[in-house]
């Protein structure tokens, strides 16, 4: 007969899951820190100024960013859609087709 398998009250689980995120949030510090040392050590060996590029970026995420704000205002009810269906398949796929 197979042993019985206890489930974490919600105290618990909860516990667990901000621990879990609090592990996380301190990888992807690590991660972004360790990346960004990277990137600058890339900038300082070949002499360029990353604000260029930087403001550069900024510029055309501003772009994209009014693009779409333009492209939502003229057709808003296929934008909400489309934010549903795409909400819609993350949920999916976080789930992992779990019903």
């Amino acid at each position: 007969m197979p042993a019985k398998t206890s489930r974490p009250s919600p105290d618990e689980a909860h516990k667990a899951t901000a621990e879990a995120a609090a592990e996380t949030a301190r990888a992807l510090n690590d991660l972004a820190r360790r990346a960004g040392s990277a990137v600058q050590e890339r900038f300082d060996g070949l002499g360029v100024d990353p604000r260029e590029y930087t403001e550069m970026a900024g510029e055309r995420l501003e772009n994209a960013q009014q693009y779409l704000v333009d492209r939502i205002n003229e057709r808003p009810v296929p934008a909400a859609l489309a934010a549903l269906g795409i909400g819609v398949v993350i949920g999916m796929l976080l789930t992992g087709h779990r019903r």
